[in-house]
């Protein structure tokens, strides 16, 4: 990341004092500069956490260093500066997840910094912006799932590629990184029955999977024919550009390639994306009549009450009190 000008070995001075323990800053630069930067790195350096998670914290603290040099708040921020920064955010119109990620980088930042006796917390108990009910994206409904999956041309590799993505989409509720990560060779049996084992969300390894029912195994089958001789590590899903011919998909790719589709069939809006598909998937087997708990381990939710939600509003359509004032009314009594 881009440090600003400052010394490579830091003085450092007594911080502020909190009950026995004394602790230590590093001293600000002639110019002035916050000098909590330098320090960066190293925090970066001793996280035992994905290379994802490191690259989220680090545009976190990118932020708010460079909010921090800007006011002239120098190398001794407080606790109102930690709140001074979330209200910044705030106003400047971010969505709660991304204002929520910057304050959790800075947060561990300074959890760090205090079990280092470098600075104290003065994030503690900082919170981040609350959570909007429901999802960000919205499901498809049965009619426009059946109008994306027959929607593709399929005459083509790339229609065929499209296809088949689209309804292991649907089908299944993968997750984009999921896909992603998928390799040919993951198609596998289980049972008698076809089906791919999957790097999950936060997971190191391969172990999980989704059933490959006949209608998803199809198009799949298809699509892994037209490419010819495959190996076992090669990609499930490639792109057909010039670039990056049979390279892994990238998941913007992935994404342009489900939102060019929705638009296809007369969907452009920006609460329908590939994540919309995931939620179709939960919702169409909970409408279906899977269980809760059958929806849970389809999308592979740690905590029940996130299934419970999909539940709740297919209920809520189906019980609208709504139409029973509408019933009452038109009843005249």
């Amino acid at each position: 990341m881009n440090q600003l000008a400052i010394r490579t070995e830091a003085q450092v001075v007594p911080g502020p004092p909190r009950g026995n323990v004394t602790y230590l800053q590093p001293a600000m630069s002639p110019r002035g500069d916050n000098n909590l930067d330098s320090l960066t790195d190293r925090f970066l350096s001793s996280q035992d956490v994905k290379q994802t998670s490191k690259k989220t914290y680090e545009k976190g603290l990118t932020r708010f260093m460079g909010w921090i040099k800007e006011g002239g708040i120098g190398g001794s921020p407080t606790r109102e500066d930690i709140l001074a920064f979330k209200g910044y955010l705030e106003v400047r119109g971010l969505s709660s997840s991304t204002l929520s990620t910057y304050l959790v980088a800075v947060r561990k930042f300074f959890e760090w910094a205090e079990g280092m006796k470098l600075y104290p917390n003065i994030a503690k108990g900082v919170k981040g912006a609350k959570k909007a009910k429901g999802f960000r994206k919205d499901p498809l409904t049965v009619g426009q799932a059946r109008d994306l999956l027959s929607g593709v041309d399929r005459a083509t590799i790339q229609g065929k590629r499209d296809h088949a993505l689209l309804s292991l989409l649907v089908r299944t509720g993968l997750r984009t990184i999921e896909v992603i990560r998928a390799e040919t060779g993951d198609i596998r049996q289980e049972g008698g029955e076809a089906v791919l084992w999957i790097q999950g969300k936060g997971r190191d390894t391969k172990d999980e999977f989704v059933l490959l029912t006949p209608e998803t195994l199809r198009p799949l089958n298809e699509y892994l024919q037209a490419r010819g001789k495959i190996e076992d590590n090669e990609p499930l899903f490639t792109s057909l550009s010039d670039r990056n011919r049979n390279q892994r998909l990238t998941t913007r790719t992935l994404r342009d390639i489900v939102k060019q589709n929705l638009k296809g069939i007369g969907l452009d809006s920006d609460r329908l994306t590939a994540h919309s598909l995931r939620h179709t998937a939960i919702t169409l087997s909970l409408m279906g009549g899977a269980t809760i708990q059958e929806a849970q381990g389809l999308a592979r939710h740690s905590n029940i009450n996130t299934t419970l939600i999909y539940a709740h509003n297919i209920n809520r359509i189906a019980q609208a009190p709504e139409r029973k004032i509408d019933a009452l009314l038109a009843g005249g009594n």
